[in-house]
């Protein structure tokens, strides 16, 4: 394997259990000090998580993209800016970094290791909102990306604020992080039996996306 494929995908699998380690520790430590009130936790964990976006972004972007989710890769593999083998050893790197991720959040909290969340989500109405999540992720990153590059780490963090609050499954949007987030049965864990709505919900959201924004940003021809 290339030397800076390696780095890639280690960028790839860092940054990801560094978000799940932010998603599911901001978690642990906002129900702990909430005293009951999960509208308390969930702002905890909302703001760390768009802050994390942010810098991680910043921080792997230059060397690997900083997708951190595997339908920003399958985004980029449709629009033809990466290879099928490349898009699947990147979504293997952001599998296994985000597991490692929730088991250093919960090492962080003397939490067991090994974990199977009991929070069921399975609801038709939160496979739509995270149809509605990942489809607005996916638009931010393109409409930012063709206007203000510099500006799209700060835009994906000011978005999943948002949309941790209007979507009624706080907006996961990301299949790496919720199967890593089933094996924590914590505030932000999700049970394995609710993970295939929200993936169906992600990867509908992100078709719409790419079938939306791919014709809204279409250049028109230049007539001379």
């Amino acid at each position: 394997m290339p030397p800076m494929l390696m780095r890639r995908l280690a960028a790839e699998a860092l940054g990801t259990a560094m978000l799940l380690a932010v998603v599911v520790g901001s978690g642990i430590m906002g129900q702990r000090l909430s005293d009951g009130n999960d509208a308390i936790a969930l702002l905890g964990n909302t703001m760390a998580t768009g802050a994390g976006l942010v810098v991680l972004i910043h921080m792997f972007g230059p060397v690997s993209g900083a997708h951190l989710n595997p339908a920003v890769t399958l985004a980029v593999l449709v629009k033809r800016e990466t290879d099928a083998g490349t898009a699947l050893l990147y979504i293997a790197a952001q599998m296994v970094g985000a597991v490692l991720g929730v088991w250093c959040a919960h090492a962080m909290f003397g939490e067991a290791i090994w974990q199977v969340s009991t929070r069921i989500r399975a609801s038709w109405s939160q496979g739509l909102a995270e149809a509605v999540a990942t489809f607005g992720l996916i638009g931010t990153i393109a409409t930012t990306q063709r206007s203000r590059p510099e500006f799209t780490p700060v835009a994906v963090g000011l978005y999943i604020i948002a949309a941790y609050w209007f979507t009624s499954s706080t907006s996961f949007a990301n299949p790496a992080v919720t199967i890593a987030r089933s094996l924590s049965d914590t505030f932000a864990g999700i049970a394995p039996q609710s993970v295939p709505v929200f993936i169906a919900g992600q990867m509908a959201g992100t078709v719409a996306a790419l079938i939306v924004f791919g014709w809204l940003l279409t250049e028109e021809p230049h007539h001379v």
